[in-house]
């Protein structure tokens, strides 16, 4: 997808923080955009900027709950009739859950994966049929997060939700390239977003063990030092462009990362191979994306 002027995309999470810093470099790079999300609010906010820049015919918004599918698949006809076929899908909508394990609930688990990976299977299922048809190519890019490869303390449903869709896209991969679509895991780092608001996206029947975290979330400012969300979609739009295995965003994660490969490489039995055995799982030993990535 090198050449993508004119193409058209669909972006979940899409009206604030990183999808719109995604939708805005589409725009400018001479694309359409479709902008998803489940906040009027933050949809009203979205539509203003692009008027302000005279880009309003480049793009289209429509309210959606990534995890309602028949909603999904209404949306997907609706961005076909707004702009034609689409190309490019952007499963970004997520939300910033946080907290120890101990006080975990089921409500808290059941949110964040139908929300993180229901929504991104949702996508996945509804427009690569639709890509796949039109034989034109495209891609598909998922926002993870650093958290999905090298999960920090108190995160274990949120980094559950983006090691998965990481292992998702690494998965997808190969089989994809053949029909000319692109696959990226998206894994940014701190990026100046409105994260904080998750206490007033959680619907009323989920329950939660995290209320006092959700406050405390809501009451944190963004850093001066963190990512725009600007620069963030400019990084996504160049790894669609160069056809990137991984997106990552914040140079400061590599030792961090390499620690972790370090220990798992090192946690290997310490013997000789069984030649036999290996014979027998070709497959399953060694995944040629990774040495095409590279």
């Amino acid at each position: 997808m090198q050449n993508i002027e004119g193409k058209i995309a669909f972006i979940t999470g899409g009206a604030s923080g990183i999808g719109l810093g995604i939708a805005k470099a589409f725009v400018n790079a001479g694309m359409k955009v479709v902008i998803a999300d489940i906040r009027q609010d933050h949809l009203e906010q979205s539509l203003s900027y692009f008027k302000q820049k005279k880009q309003e015919k480049s793009v289209h918004h429509l309210q959606l709950d990534v995890t309602d599918r028949e909603a999904f698949a209404r949306a997907a006809d609706e961005t076909e009739c707004a702009f034609g076929k689409v190309h490019i899908l952007c499963n970004n909508a997520g939300i910033g859950i946080i907290g120890p394990i101990k006080l975990a609930k089921f409500g808290d688990w059941d949110w964040a994966l139908s929300v993180m990976i229901g929504g991104v299977v949702n996508g996945i299922q509804i427009f690569l049929p639709r890509i796949l048809k039109h034989g034109e190519g495209g891609h598909i890019v998922t926002t993870s997060s650093m958290s999905g490869v090298l999960p920090p303390r108190q995160s274990a449903i949120y980094a559950t939700a983006k090691a998965g869709v990481v292992a998702m896209c690494e998965a997808m991969r190969g089989e994809l390239a053949e029909d000319n679509i692109g696959v990226s895991a998206f894994c940014p780092g701190p990026v100046a977003t409105n994260i904080s608001e998750v206490g007033r996206m959680r619907p009323r029947n989920y329950d939660t063990g995290y209320a006092e975290k959700e406050r405390e979330l809501a009451a944190r400012p963004n850093s001066p030092n963190w990512m725009s969300s600007e620069e963030c979609g400019e990084r996504v739009l160049r790894g669609i462009r160069r056809n990137d295995l991984y997106i990552f965003t914040h140079r400061e994660f590599k030792e961090g990362m390499a620690e972790k490969m370090e220990t798992i490489l090192a946690s290997f039995p310490d013997e000789e191979i069984n030649q036999a055995r290996a014979k027998e799982i070709p497959s399953l030993l060694s995944n040629p994306i990774f040495k095409r990535a590279v």
